[in-house]
């Protein structure tokens, strides 16, 4: 029994919740270092204080992967997991612009993003679950569709909020603009109306349904692929538990220590690896007891016996993420500085500069959003890897050529590139991965696979203040420049990718 082909209306249906998803993502990438910014934080302390948003879907995704894929109610397998992210992440959206005080922010981005994520995952694997080998192309397409049309509103809120309506984008030292909080009110109300149209008008495969279509699909994968209840040994937990945690502990000492650093940026990494360590002595202890039913161990045991597929995009998805993070940390600050020539927050000219910044980034999104779309046709006269390697390409030349731009209106000419590199990541990874991925292990390994998003944001938030900071002055362009250079590497790395449903002859 295979899946039956949706038809148009049905995946728009099953995709407009990323609507308001990217609402709630767009105001926080566009506006989140101008509320830092504007509460005081210097210009080298930004990463850090954004270092919330890549743990908090670091840690969530894969268990709300792993929920999912075990929950079935009365809405569904995946819905109450959409509806309940949106209500909260609605909440915090109202809730942010409100901050009074640095810390208070920082601890807004935790929730909302925590909730953000709590929304999204689900409707990674709910592609995977619904539609057809043949349409997950199109089924990723049109999420990126959706989520590059959220982005164009909501990125340039500030700026219709201040140009059509005459809201104030300016405010006393220490206050966010009005532009800004009415911005993320009206992205709240949509983030849950959007999800809230999937929920009603999409229903989900039953546990029998998904059952006798794994069963149709697995009989091109090994049995050893598909079955979820091997374990591996308490042995190797151990031992590259006690490297981690080695390794990190070491690294911290020589930081503070030899070299005795004090920007903390630097030990989040090194402090992660720890974690990650003792986790994994966790759920080597866990094994040998035989507790192996848990969400832990499953969640480890699935993370390294990750298809080969999965690995190779694993690399790309890190130097492509680290770019974007570097691009949504430092647009602001790059732009305001190197073109508009202020870094005073409370001036106008600044303010004039954010604006526009959220501007450019109405533009890529817009961008993204059509040529969604035109992907598609061009995977299938090509194939999804080399559309994928060209649009990184494309994405970091585009970034690379900040430096150049003086004219903030010619700005608008990289923000293309950017957006075809945006509308591919967001699409071409997916698809190849969901046809090299166990059905009902979709949404654990979606979640997983977002490792490879939060641990190249994480990295960036870590080491980006250093690098502006020491070696460039506080210049944040230079960032930019980085980040460039990371998006043409993950283009290559492209190369080494195996697409498993085009090696078994299907037409992409």
């Amino acid at each position: 029994m295979t899946k039956p082909r949706l038809h148009f209306w049905q995946i728009w249906n099953m995709s407009f919740g990323f609507l308001g998803i990217q609402f709630g993502f767009a105001l926080q990438n566009a506006n989140v270092s101008r509320i830092f910014e504007t509460l005081g934080a210097k210009i080298d302390d930004i990463p850090i204080l954004w270092i919330a948003a890549p743990v908090t879907g670091l840690i969530i995704q894969p268990i709300i992967g792993h929920m999912s894929d075990k929950t079935w109610g009365r809405l569904g397998r995946r819905r109450p997991f959409f509806l309940s992210g949106a209500i909260l992440a609605s909440l915090a959206l109202l809730a942010m612009p409100n901050s009074t005080v640095l810390w208070v922010a920082a601890g807004m981005l935790w929730i909302m993003d925590a909730s953000i994520n709590v929304s999204m995952e689900p409707f990674r694997a709910f592609v995977g679950d619904m539609l057809p080998s043949e349409q997950r192309t199109i089924g990723f397409s049109m999420q990126s569709f959706f989520i590059g049309t959220g982005a164009i509103v909501a990125s340039a809120l500030p700026y219709i909020m201040t140009n059509w309506f005459s809201i104030a984008n300016t405010a006393p030292v220490g206050e966010i603009p009005a532009s800004v909080k009415y911005s993320f009110y009206f992205g709240g109300a949509v983030f849950l109306c959007a999800v809230l149209w999937t929920v009603i008008s999409t229903k989900e495969y039953s546990p029998e349904e998904l059952a006798k279509f794994t069963e149709s699909e697995s009989d091109s994968r090994s049995k050893k692929e598909n079955d979820a209840e091997f374990f591996m040994s308490t042995k190797r937990f151990f031992h590259d538990g006690m490297i981690w945690l080695i390794v990190g502990l070491i690294g911290s000492a020589i930081l503070y220590f030899y070299f005795q650093q004090t920007d903390y940026g630097l030990y989040v990494l090194f402090v992660g690896s720890v974690i990650f360590g003792i986790l994994q002595l966790i759920v080597a202890l866990l094994t040998r007891q035989g507790r192996t039913q848990g969400g832990m161990v499953a969640v480890f045991n699935d993370f390294y016996k990750m298809p080969n597929t999965m690995k190779q995009l694993a690399l790309v998805q890190f130097f492509s993420w680290f770019a974007l993070f570097a691009m949504w940390i430092y647009t602001t600050p790059a732009v305001t500085h190197h073109i508009y020539g202020t870094t005073d927050p409370t001036s106008e000219l600044y303010n004039r500069g954010a604006d526009w910044v959220g501007v450019l980034m109405a533009v890529y999104n817009g961008f993204a959003a059509v040529m969604a779309f035109i992907l598609v046709w061009l995977a299938k006269k090509t194939n999804r890897k080399t559309v994928h390697m060209i649009s990184l390409f494309c994405g970091g030349l585009a970034l690379l050529s900040f430096y150049v731009i003086k004219n903030p209106t010619l700005l608008l000419v990289p923000e293309l590139g950017i957006g075809l590199a945006w509308a591919s990541i967001l699409a071409m990874p997916y698809a190849i991965l969901a046809g090299s991925l166990p059905a009902k292990k979709m949404g654990v390994y979606m979640g997983i696979f977002n490792f490879f998003i939060v641990i190249p944001q994480i990295t960036a938030a870590a080491i980006l203040g250093w690098y502006v900071k020491h070696l460039f002055g506080g210049d944040a362009i230079y960032a930019l420049i980085l980040g460039g250079a990371s998006m043409i590497i993950a283009g290559f790395l492209v190369l080494r990718v195996k697409d498993v449903d085009e090696t078994a002859g299907e037409k992409k």
